[in-house]
Parts: structure tokens; sequence; C-alpha cells
């Protein structure tokens, strides 16, 4: 799916009025409320998705750092990559921009919600 034209005045209006929420989502379990107080915003589904999938890679991220010497070493990196991630996903949710967080987006867009 490509990503809205931003210069189209409805697309901006959602824009405007959501990126707040879009920008809360990215913070671990509050990814849900983008998605369940604005279904109908894309900008708050677009951020939302991807902060569930970044929270998915959190738990995943968990488990792997249970494995004795390799996971003690790999979970400590993730937890890392999945900060930064959003990080700048928060930031550019607040800024009002559509962006595809690399890897993260491709299976966000596999979400129909």
């Amino acid at each position: 799916m490509p990503l809205p034209n931003v210069n189209d005045p409805q697309v901006k209006k959602d824009i405007e009025e959501n990126k707040v929420l879009a920008a809360i989502g990215y913070i671990s379990i509050l990814c849900v409320l983008p998605l369940l107080l604005k279904p109908k915003s894309q900008f708050c589904k677009f951020h939302g998705k991807q902060a569930l999938i970044l929270l998915i890679a959190g738990v995943i991220n968990m488990v792997i750092g249970m494995i004795p010497v390799i996971g003690w070493i790999l979970a400590p990196l993730g937890a890392i990559a999945i900060i930064i991630m959003s990080l700048l996903g928060l930031l550019k949710a607040i800024n009002g921009e559509y962006w595809e967080m690399p890897y993260i987006a491709e299976y966000a867009k596999k979400i129909n919600i």
C-alpha cells in the first residue's frame, strides 16, 4: 500500500489531529491506543501497526535473552535497536511524518486492522 499524499487537505487534517496519539503508541504496550481509539485514522493505523511490531520484537527479544551466553549477548543489542527504533518512530509521528521503518514496515503492512 503506497503512502498517502501528505499534501491532500484531508490527510493533513488527519495528521494534525492524531500525531500525538500516534507518537504515544511507540511507548511499549500503548501501541494499542492509536489502533483502538482512532481506527479510521490512516496516520494512527500506520504508526500503531509499526509500534505493535516493535512490541512483538521486544517480547521475542526477551525470550532470546533467556538463552544462556548467546542470548545474554544478543538481547542487550536487540533491546538497544528496539529502543532506538521506538524513539525514531515517536519523533517521526510527533513531527507528522510517515516513515517506514527498515524491516519493521514490511511486517506492519501485513497486519489487517
